[in-house]
């Protein structure tokens, strides 16, 4: 029986590679002198068979595609050379192309310092000031009878493609107050008067630096000038809840790191109102908090109740996820009982000394925020044993409701040890009052005049105009101080000022093509957090998109999971310089597939910033590049043709740089810096004479495809609609076989395809894919973004490499994209063929008692008789034939974790398992033991697909959260060609039989349909939540 399945499925597997030869016109047999056009490998699997005759003249497209680049760089093999790329050179070299970019960004703010500090102190405080400014919502609008509204005026707004064509305007700036404060409050309205000398600065800023975006002065009374000027529109309720004061980049500039412990009055008179105020104050405190500052929450009565009590006894990092667990605690507090303050500023006091003890927090500045209606004493003694004469910790009373009976105390408590009392009424007055504490903090760096430089960790700025799309960004900031005579010893904190820099900005300074095929650079904050890495996905979508809660907050050992002891994270939080190897797993195609490769990391910080950057360097052709030369003139030449392009978020020349050259292409600006016609030009001179080299290689593609265009016979039913091709320099060719509007995948080689062009961080998948495989196959894929689709198209690439040699980099690959309907139609006829020498085929694919399959290597469907399981996992379609072809060792699960993840969590559901984002280092509860249970969970497409697990939940309104998953991937092991099996199901055994096709990443799955193994469980790749659980140490 078994030998009977090898011979049937030796038919089908000569006969589905008979379409893989017509599509690729594989000359194998050419190359061995064969008359009969047969592929030796088809040869080996089958003597007897013999191709279709005549053999098909459409589609050599690819190979001879191939060949003819192969060939040409044969041509100048003598002017190439092969060389190891220096990883420890290279990131060196990169840190200091970063650093001097963010020391411009820094002198443009202090500059803006300076400028602040001249116009407040030649300033005369006048409360009774009139003076007209340009409202930033109220610009360009009108009254009932057309007239310019107050604060409004005509504002001149031009579309400027620099600020992704926002309308703005480059000569003033415009003033923002929250809808919270009064336009015309004379603090506000001296303020803005006296910061009218920023604008100034502000222009002669951007023509010193064209790269410069947004520059702004954030006052600690509220405002917040920015430029260039542009129009800020309210929400639907009329309200804009923006506050500089609240934003990271003020709060770091203005203070310093600081712990934090909060006491909530929780007894009974703290009820109703009182409770809500309460709640709320807390939250705004939270708010003040960065990255930098460890707290955490007690809220006492006649006992001491820690808000989290898996934390008690400790302080934690105030990143967002930790800040936003304990609100969601803060909505269980309810008022009983008496207030016994006194204990609960013991319980203060030490968990501040024992943390400051560890070493970890901020070690200088320590705070108690006391919320509540009242105190009966003064607690003197409290004091005495724990801070006084020191005074080491600051006391900052807000007393909640209108009562005042109390005040006098917590006023004493505050004065006595250096805080400031506030007293809140109405949730109206919360914000404003908790701000104060700020102007406090800041003092000792206002009294020292310490000018420090803060940069914050990348974020997405929400201020501004949908327009501005989701591009991150990080700030650097300063502090502004009086420098008047007789406010100096006040410490008086005017304001902030920075300057945001957009990532993509650092990315234009990576060397992509010093990187290599699958290499890229990263950068981390000083608390391990991702400033730019490719695996960081900040956004999510969902109808539009939006950002992940957690997404400034990412840490490096969430992406770079597979380093267990965070040997590279902990290197490069210390700013060490150094390197690091291990193997990795990288996912790639929408976490859909993986690749394994071994990883070489090379880090060192950057000077003048709290960041360190790190390259990473694939093991083999990764390692190495190749050097060409040719005549600058013949490279020009064959750079301007129709069908060549360069990657557009590569830098070959700066043309942001000058505002002269800003308008130039990169083809236009290579031109003129090679010819001399712009020496001032800053250009990567080597870069761009590897890109002409390519060109000139690539060039005899041109006509070769323009030829097959015009040959109409060679594509009649327009199957094959583009032919592609990539060079390690970003440089790539097309050709269109059909009109642009008759593709089935539009979006491909658009910059709408994200994972199929040239990007700041990484090649074409195409490219990559094409690249792992053994030289001279054909990978064959359906895009996911396409799969579903009723115009679905398949993919086929191949790469390129300069000579047989596990270093030979991989110069380039080529492509083509084909209707997925053509390529299935052209794989049944082929199968449907008898070839057998006597005319005798007892069985096809056509009958009834067998399924064919074609899948790839990662056990994804391309051709199966059901459409709608096109695009499928082979799995979820045959669980039993997966199982065993898994415990066969034909297919390997490779288990993938995914740190980044989303959870759609249903209203009401328990959430008590859900820990903090981290494991606390600093934490005494430490975890003795991690139990995961990977618990089915309808998880949202974690790569913007449809793959969520299926879970019974009951109905009700569902909100993302952030979640840890596992998900696997399958990958076939490349040694084992040809397998045959038979599974045991109930009363019937079914057998089935799987062949490699030569050449290429694809399977012909054979399977007996006569026994039914319905009722096994489907192998599927949806991810399932990790759930941990804390336990106490005894």
């Amino acid at each position: 029986m078994q030998e009977n399945w090898r011979l049937l499925f030796s038919h089908m597997c000569s006969t589905s590679f008979l379409l893989l030869w017509i599509f690729v016109g594989l000359n194998v047999v050419e190359v061995a002198g064969s008359q009969q056009g047969i592929p030796l490998s088809v040869l080996q699997i089958q003597p007897h068979l013999k191709p279709p005759h005549p053999r098909p003249p459409n589609l050599a497209i690819f190979s001879q595609s191939e060949r003819k680049k192969q060939h040409k760089y044969k041509e100048l093999e003598k002017s190439v050379r092969v060389e190891e790329i220096d990883g420890v050179k290279l990131v060196k070299n990169l840190a200091v192309k970063m650093e001097e970019m963010f020391r411009k960004k820094a002198e443009a703010t202090r500059r803006l310092v300076e400028a602040a500090e001249e116009a407040h102190h030649q300033h005369e405080e006048n409360p009774d000031l009139q003076y007209e400014y340009f409202n930033a919502v109220l610009i360009n609008e009108v009254d009932n009878e057309g007239k310019n509204v107050e604060l409004g005026g005509e504002f001149l707004l031009e579309p400027n493609d620099h600020f992704n064509n926002l309308s703005v305007n480059l000569s003033l700036s415009v003033v923002q107050v929250p809808t919270n404060m009064y336009n015309k409050d004379p603090d506000i309205v001296n303020g803005v008067y006296w910061s009218e000398a920023l604008n100034k600065v502000f222009v002669d800023n951007f023509e010193r630096d064209p790269t410069l975006i947004w520059q702004y002065f954030g006052s600690a009374k509220g405002f917040f000038r920015q430029y260039p000027g542009v129009k800020w529109h309210p929400d639907e309720h009329g309200v804009i809840g923006f506050d500089c004061r609240n934003r990271k980049w003020y709060i770091q500039a203005a203070t310093s790191p600081k712990d934090v412990v909060i006491l909530v009055d929780v007894s009974g008179s703290m009820k109703g109102l009182r409770l809500t105020i309460a709640r709320q104050t807390v939250s705004s405190i939270l708010d003040t908090l960065g990255d930098d500052d460890f707290f955490n929450i007690i809220a006492y009565n006649q006992e001491i109740h820690y808000v989290e009590p898996c934390l008690n006894g400790t302080l934690v990092r105030a990143d967002r996820t930790n800040k936003d667990h304990f609100r969601e605690h803060l909505d269980k507090l309810f008022a009983k009982g008496i207030g016994l303050l006194g204990e609960a500023l013991n319980e203060a006091f030490t968990i501040l000394n024992d943390f400051n003890q560890t070493g970890h927090g901020s070690v200088c500045s320590q705070a108690i925020m006391l919320v509540t209606d009242g105190a009966t004493e003064m607690y003197d003694h409290v004091f005495e044993k724990h801070n006084w004469p020191e005074r080491k910790v600051r006391i900052f009373p807000y007393l909640i409701g209108r009562e005042s009976a109390f005040a006098d105390n917590l006023k004493w408590m505050a004065c006595a040890n250096k805080g400031y009392f506030s007293q809140i009424s109405t949730l109206a007055d919360v914000q404003e009052n908790v701000m104060r504490y700020l102007h406090v903090m800041s003092r000792p760096k206002v009294i020292d005049h310490e000018h420090d430089t803060v940069w914050t960790e990348a974020y997405v700025d929400s201020a501004l105009n949908e327009k501005a799309g989701p591009s991150l960004m990080t700030t650097v900031a300063m502090p502004v101080f009086s420098t008047k005579n007789e406010t100096k010893n006040q410490g008086i904190l005017l304001g902030v000022v920075g300057t945001d820099i957009p990532l993509q900005e650092l990315m234009k300074l990576i060397p992509k093509h010093m990187l290599g095929i699958h290499g890229y650079a990263f950068a981390i904050t000083n608390n391990g957090y991702i400033l730019t890495h490719p695996d960081l996905r900040p956004m999510y979508q969902e109808g539009q998109k939006r950002r992940k809660p957690n997404y400034s907050s990412v840490d490096l050992s969430e992406v770079e999971w597979e380093d267990k002891d965070d040997t590279l994270r902990n290197a490069m939080v210390n700013r060490r310089t150094g390197t690091f190897s291990m193997e990795v797993k990288k996912t790639v195609d929408r976490g859909r597939r993986v690749l394994k490769m071994h990883n070489d990391y090379y880090y060192t910080d950057i000077k003048g910033t709290p960041f360190s950057v790190g390259v990473a360097l694939s093991r083999g052709h990764g390692k190495y590049f190749f050097r060409g030369n040719v005549s600058v003139e013949a490279g020009l030449r064959d750079l301007e043709q129709p069908d060549v392009a360069l990657a557009d978020e590569w830098t070959y020349c700066n043309t942001e740089e000058q505002h002269e050259h800003r308008h130039l292409t990169q083809i236009q600006a290579i031109k003129l810096f090679m010819t001399g016609r712009r020496p001032h030009l800053k250009c990567d001179r080597e870069l761009i004479k590897e890109v002409l080299f390519d060109a000139v290689v690539t060039a005899p593609l041109e006509a070769y495809w323009t030829g097959l265009a015009l040959n109409k016979s060679e594509n009649s039913d327009k199957g094959v609609e583009i032919a592609f091709l990539g060079t390690r320099t970003g440089l790539s060719r097309t050709n269109l076989f059909v009109a642009s509007d008759q593709l089935s995948n539009k979006d491909f080689l658009t910059a709408e395809d994200k994972e199929g062009v040239f990007n700041a961080d990484h090649f074409p998948l195409w490219y990559k894919r094409a690249a792992e495989q053994v030289p001279g196959t054909f990978i064959y894929s359906i895009p996911f973004s396409t799969a579903l689709e009723n115009k679905s198209v398949v993919l086929a690439s191949t790469a390129i490499q300069l000579l047989d040699d596990r270093k030979s980099p991989i110069v380039a690959a080529v492509g083509i994209q084909m209707k997925l309907e053509f390529f299935q139609r052209k794989f049944w006829t082929a199968c449907r063929q008898c070839t057998a020498l006597d005319g005798k085929c007892s069985i096809s694919c056509d009958n009834e008692d067998i399924n064919c399959y074609l899948i790839d290597n990662n056990g994804f469907i391309l051709v199966t008789e059901e459409q709608s399981q096109t695009g499928l996992f082979f799995g979820e379609v045959e669980g039993a034939v997966m199982n065993k072809l898994l415990q066969m060792g034909s297919f390997k699960r490779i288990t993938l974790y995914d740190y980044q993840a989303l959870c759609k969590e249903y209203a009401g559901s328990s959430d008590s398992a859900r820990t903090l984002s981290d494991p606390f280092s600093v934490v005494k509860w430490l975890l003795t033991e991690l139990v995961i249970f990977l618990l089915e969970f309808n998880l949202y497409s974690w790569w913007n697909v449809d793959l969520s697990v299926k879970a019974q939940r009951s109905r009700g309104k569902t909100m993302m959260v952030p979640c840890d998953t596992e998900y696997p991937a399958f990958v076939s092991e490349r040694t084992i060609k040809e397998t045959t099996g038979n599974i045991e199901c109930e009363d019937c055994i079914r057998s089935f039989v799987i062949q490699q096709i030569p050449s290429s990443n694809l399977f012909m799955v054979v399977v007996d349909n006569k026994c039914d193994c319905s009722s096994a469980p489907p192998v599927t790749m949806d991810p399932i939540e990790i759930m941990y659980i804390l336990y106490e140490t005894e």
